[in-house]
């Protein structure tokens, strides 16, 4: 088994992504992140999904995909140098004036941005890699246990032009 990740250029129409998902757990393939969004052309979405499978299940995926009549392009980003990031909110919740200053330090060790904050919540916004990311919560688990709430978006990828991550 192994991640795979697949860029999909799609018609921006109503109900692509469900049919695209659809295909997905109608095969019972498990997608690990799937993100959406218009391109530079109104009339054409680009979509980002990553899932974990053996060699044989990934080609049917690609091959069920490519026969999709919205579907107009599938790019493999398995094994291709890509740059990736996921964005990640983490709230840390009732906090003392110490623990502010301990999430203040740690954002600013590991270039993340405070996004809010009040009296007693700050909000962390993190946008790295996904490993990265789990390692951000691993963190904020371990140093505020019990007091955090993670939002996790889906992962966008795009092919390098010279350096991958």
């Amino acid at each position: 088994m192994k991640k795979r990740w697949i860029c999909l250029y799609v018609e921006n129409e109503i109900g692509v992504m469900a049919r695209i998902s659809g295909l997905f757990s109608g095969k019972s393939y498990n997608m690990d992140s799937i993100t959406v969004g218009v391109t530079e052309d109104p009339t054409v979405s680009r979509m980002t999904i990553s899932f974990t499978s053996d060699d044989r299940t990934f080609e049917q995926v690609k091959k069920q995909l490519n026969r999709s009549v919205e579907v107009i392009k599938v790019v493999d980003y398995t094994d291709i140098p890509i740059h990736k990031r996921e964005v990640l909110f983490v709230k840390v919740n009732s906090c003392s004036s110490a623990d502010k200053d301990e999430v203040f330090r740690i954002a600013n060790a590991f270039g993340y941005n405070i996004a809010d904050y009040n009296r007693n919540s700050i909000l962390v916004e993190c946008v790295q890699t996904e490993d990265k990311n789990d390692n951000a919560i691993k963190l904020f688990k371990e140093t505020f246990p019990n007091r955090i709430e993670v939002i996790r978006g889906g992962s966008v990828a795009v092919e390098a032009i010279s350096i991958a991550d």
